[in-house]
Order: C-alpha cells, then sequence, then structure tokens
C-alpha cells in the first residue's frame, strides 16, 4: 500500500491559506462587532442623552409657563449644547429635542442647530442637522418627507409649521404643488420668484454651504425681513455613507401661541 507524502510547497500553500482563513474570520468579526457598536449601542447612548435633554426641556419650559407663553418673538438664542425646541415629523409619527450646535457631542443627543443660521420663526434659515444612521438617526426617514408635508417646531412659547416646498424644478409644476398647502404670495415666490430654486428634498454633496444661507442655494443674503422663514434639514446620503447630503426645504406657514391653548391641527396629519 502506497504511503501518501506532502511536499513542502504543499505544507506552505496549506499554511498560507490557513493564516488567510483566519486573517478573515477575524476581520469579519471585527466588521460585525463595528455594526453592532453602531447600529445598537451608539443609539442606546444617544437615547438616553435624548431623553436627559427632553427631560431638561420640560423643567425649563415648566418653570414660568404663564410669561413664556405670552412670547411672540423668536427664542434667544441658548448656549452651545443646551436644549430648546422640540422638532415634530407628524407623518413619520417622529418627535425629538433640539440642541444648540453641530458638534459630535451635540449631534450624538440630537438635532442640532447650525449656529450661524436663524433661530425658529425669524426671517431667513433655521437650519438643522442630524444623524441618519448610528449615534441616534433621528433624521434616518427624511427622504421620506413629501412635499407639503408638516413640520412642527415647538418652543417654549410657540408652535411653528413649516410645509415641505415643492421637489419639482419647473415653474409651472411647482405652482401645482405650492397651491395645496402655500398662501398665495409663497406661492409666487416659490414657482417663479425669489425662492423658485429651493426645492424641498434633494440630495447634494457636502461642500454645499449655501443650503443653509439665509435665501438657501445662493451667496450669503443679510437676514432681513423680507425674507421667508426658511427651515432647513441636513444629513448624510445614503446610508451608512457620508458621500452625499440629503437635503429638506419647508417654509413657515402658520405660527400658534401655547398661551391660545390651541394645538396646530398639522400635529394630526399621518
Amino acid at each position: 500500500m502506497s504511503k501518501t507524502t506532502v511536499s513542502s510547497s504543499d505544507r506552505t500553500r496549506l499554511g498560507a491559506g490557513q493564516v488567510i482563513g483566519e486573517v478573515l474570520l477575524a476581520a469579519g468579526v471585527i466588521i460585525l462587532l463595528f455594526v453592532i457598536y453602531e447600529a445598537f449601542w451608539t443609539n442606546i447612548v444617544s437615547g438616553r442623552l435624548q431623553d436627559e435633554l427632553n427631560h431638561s426641556l420640560e423643567e425649563t419650559w415648566g418653570t414660568d409657563p404663564g410669561a413664556a407663553a405670552t412670547e411672540s418673538a423668536a427664542p434667544p438664542v441658548p448656549a452651545l449644547g443646551e436644549g430648546f425646541a422640540r422638532v415634530h415629523f407628524p407623518s413619520l409619527g417622529e418627535a425629538y429635542a433640539v440642541i444648540e450646535g453641530t458638534r459630535s457631542e451635540d449631534l450624538r443627543a440630537g438635532p442640532g442647530h447650525y449656529v450661524d443660521s436663524q433661530m425658529p420663526g425669524e426671517a431667513g434659515n433655521f437650519a438643522l442637522a442630524g444623524h441618519r444612521i448610528g449615534s441616534g438617526p433621528v433624521f434616518q426617514h427624511l427622504d421620506q418627507l413629501d412635499a407639503c408635508d408638516a413640520v412642527v417646531m415647538e418652543t417654549d412659547s410657540q408652535w411653528m409649521t413649516y410645509r415641505l416646498l415643492p421637489l419639482e424644478t419647473t415653474a409651472p409644476e411647482r405652482r401645482a404643488t405650492a397651491v395645496n398647502c402655500l398662501s398665495r404670495a409663497q406661492v409666487d415666490r416659490f414657482s417663479d420668484g425669489d425662492y423658485s430654486q429651493v426645492r424641498g428634498r434633494f440630495i447634494t454633496v457636502p461642500g454645499d454651504i449655501e443650503v443653509i444661507n439665509p435665501l438657501p442655494g445662493v451667496p450669503w443674503v443679510e437676514p432681513n425681513p423680507g425674507l421667508e422663514r426658511i427651515l432647513t434639514l441636513t444629513t448624510c446620503h445614503p446610508l451608512f455613507s457620508n458621500s452625499e447630503r440629503l437635503i429638506v426645504h419647508a417654509v413657515l406657514v402658520e405660527t400658534i401661541p401655547k398661551s391660545s391653548v390651541r394645538l396646530p391641527t398639522a400635529l394630526q396629519e399621518k
């Protein structure tokens, strides 16, 4: 009976294959652990921070509700890292406390306000950033928002309802969409006026900083009473990547003081 022998070259190939297999196995384990960390653990941590932010808001707003309810101006600029508002997405069934700042530590707690943009209700552009996956994916479903969908901002004294702008690019199509949710003057401005280039939802590159300018999409214009009151939401795109940015633009259509004890009807929309 012949005896099978293994040559040195065969042993070398077997050894190399074993090493490669072990390396691939180790890499797979590391990738799996990273996915678990990104998709689960960071969300748990962010959820706790968001709960703390909401609790802080309730405590702050509850200190003198009578006085706060009579205010009609935009809220004062908060300190960096401080919660100051809440954003509601009725069609998504989601709501989040908003924090001042867009640093990594700010965005772990919730949507963060670009410090150089306007405050809620002010003429110009109130802009927020948020994660789309991991670390509290507060803006994960922004791609599901459609033209005329409501985004409601809540401050200590006001409810402000914004409506997503038309997604189309041509004036007739934009007008046909805008008439469903905007005022007559806004329809004109957003269909073929000075805001005709501002779309409700689109994809752009990370360096497109003009989306958060007082008049989005154009070079800097100083905030002034003649500007619309815009809300801008920014997040990474696509999921699991930061190669692009998903942008949402909406315009203020209704403001209700909390002193009226009347909630925006938009909160009930699905």
